[in-house]
This record gives C-alpha cells, structure tokens and sequence, in this order.
C-alpha cells in the first residue's frame, strides 16, 4: 500500500485538540486494512516525524434513520498516534 492510501485525513475534534496539546498525541482515520506497523511507517514518512506508539481502533457505523427508510453509515477505522518528545505536527499553521 502507498503511505497516501493508508492515511485518509486527521479527525479534528475538541477532544484530540486536547490529546494534542497535553499528550502529544494525534488521530486519524486510516484504511481498515492496515495495521500498526504500516501506519507508523506511513505517518513517518509523510510528516517526517518519530512515532512512540500507535494504537488503532475499529469505529462502528451508527445506524441512521429517514422517515421509514433505515440506512446505516460505514464502518472505519481509527488510530492514535503518540509522537516523540519534541516531535510535532502543524496542520492549521497559518490560521
């Protein structure tokens, strides 16, 4: 897999601004397929960082409801990734 299919976009939230700033932690939403090691490997390559620990997570799809038709929302899969002391990642630099 290329790093740019494994990593699918940040999840930006009040919680994980918080994870940010006191733990140096990020999250994002990642290929269901890809393990650990993979997304460790895509996030240091592609921000130029040193990853500490990765820990991954699958998201249930809520079921949804419009009128009499039910739907449901897709399935995904999350990780945090722990950055090294020192490290980190600016995604809103000039905001």
């Amino acid at each position: 897999m290329i790093q740019y299919d494994i990593i699918k976009r940040p999840i930006i939230t009040e919680k994980t601004s918080i994870q940010k700033e006191t733990h140096n932690q990020l999250t994002f939403e990642v290929d269901r397929k890809a393990n650990s090691v993979e997304i460790k490997k895509a996030i240091e390559d592609i921000f130029n960082v040193n990853v500490a620990k990765v820990r991954t997570m699958q998201v249930k799809g809520k079921s949804k409801q419009r009128g009499r038709i039910v739907g449901k929302r897709r399935d995904w899969k999350k990780a945090i990734i722990t950055l090294m002391p020192g490290e980190r990642i600016d995604f809103f630099e000039g905001v």
